[in-house]
């Protein structure tokens, strides 16, 4: 049964492959593996248990279908002393690249060349920022190394991956040593950690903020789940209090009063006085519930007293709705109102326009629903208070009226 292997190239450039010994090759150890159209050298990066958990959770790896090539043999030591000259030429080939760039004028930044240990093909990886025709440097190259050329373009942090170095922090890149995957990375992240959001300050040697911020997000998520919201106003047993700031390493809530006092509180602490604040809330609430109850009732009888008309003026929303005290207020109130409802539509229509002859015509309001309906209730109140002596009204007016209106 074949073993699977864990083979790292130049350029922090991994792949899986099965190995068909009896035991797996020791780690570091040089192996000769099918490549594309040839052979390649590269070394042992993980066996066993390593290489199976990391091909099912790295981005290169094959998840649970076996790889699709296969390492050879160990690498001799001539095979060795090879891979040590590709290393100068694997620099030449890069220079001599550049100047045909220039030569045929492309916007494209060289950032490393790879020869395959047989030298059969040329890997040239290049950042830029839109898309490039390199067709004709294609063909350039060809003829200049009478080799098959391959480019690729690449990311920022792909080509900080490649190269490698050392960070702020004085230890080699996570992408060049461990990091098997380059996860994106938002100002959300910095910002859930109370970090700084100047990119200046939280962004790595390529110009993008720095992998480690990913590191510990998931505990800050986590942990301030059990926190409250910062900005939230909270009722404790002092009052009402809004969350200045969460210190989640020593679980200590910042809050500050309606009067601008400040006090820091520990989160158990903090939790027992606003339970103990609902708990004192409970009976005023009771008790300012028992107090709606009765009003409720009272109200329900007084309007059970009127008479069936002023009902159905009230559910047909026609007039505004009365208040407990209007409600229980005498009978000639209710009678005017019943009268003013079961006018007929032609004296409605004369009364309304009698009201409305000498007051300035109101400006619509849009957007606003039920405006029409409020001023419609206002003006038959108005109607209702004046004689109603349309049918009495000299028909010389009503000429003088067409007159004006021709």
């Amino acid at each position: 049964m074949g073993h699977l292997i864990e083979v790292a190239f130049r350029g922090n450039r991994k792949e899986f492959f099965s190995w068909d010994g009896d035991a797996p090759p020791p780690l570091r150890a040089g192996v000769i593996v099918e490549a594309d159209r040839g052979e390649d050298f590269g070394r042992v990066h993980a066996t066993g248990e390593l290489a199976e958990v990391r091909c099912k959770g790295c981005a290169h790896g094959c998840g649970t279908a076996p790889p699709p090539r296969q390492a050879l043999r160990l690498a001799t030591a001539d095979d060795e002393r090879l891979d040590g000259e590709l290393t100068a030429e694997n620099e030449r080939a890069r220079r001599t690249s550049m100047e045909r760039v220039k030569a045929n004028g492309l916007v494209m930044k060289l950032t490393d060349a790879e020869w395959q240990w047989d030298r059969r093909k040329l890997t040239l990886y290049f950042t830029a920022d839109r898309r490039v025709d390199f067709r004709g440097l294609v063909r350039d190259l060809a003829a200049l190394f009478k080799s098959r050329i391959e480019l690729k373009q690449i990311g920022v942090r792909d080509e900080a991956k490649r190269l490698g170095g050392v960070g702020r922090c004085g230890r080699e890149y996570c992408s060049a040593s461990w990091l098997p995957d380059l996860r994106p990375v938002n100002l959300g992240v910095a910002k859930d950690q109370k970090l700084s959001l100047n990119p200046q300050q939280i962004s790595g040697a390529c110009g993008r903020l720095m992998c480690c911020l990913r590191y510990e997000h998931e505990f800050y998520v986590q942990s301030r789940r059990r926190f409250p919201k910062e900005g939230k106003i909270l009722v404790t047993t002092r009052g009402e209090e809004k969350v200045v700031a969460c210190d989640i390493f020593n679980e200590r809530v910042t809050l500050r009063t309606v009067d601008g006092d400040t006090r820091v509180v520990a989160l158990a602490e903090l939790k027992a006085e606003m339970g103990g604040a609902e708990h004192s809330g409970g009976a005023e609430e009771r008790g300012l519930a028992a107090s709606t109850a009765e009003y409720a009732i009272e109200t329900a009888a007084a309007m059970a007293e009127l008479e069936p008309q002023s009902m159905s003026m009230l559910d047909t929303m026609e007039f505004e709705a009365f208040t407990a005290t209007q409600a229980v207020e005498g009978e000639a109130e209710v009678e005017v109102a019943a009268e003013a409802a079961v006018e007929t539509p032609t004296e409605a229509v004369a009364v309304d326009s009698a009201a409305t002859e000498g007051a300035p015509k109101r400006k619509r309001r849009r957007g606003r629903r039920g405006g029409r309906r409020l001023r419609a209730a206002e003006e038959r109140r108005k109607a209702g208070d004046e004689p109603q002596d349309s049918d009495d009204s000299d028909p010389a007016d009503d000429s003088h009226t067409d007159d004006d209106g021709v």
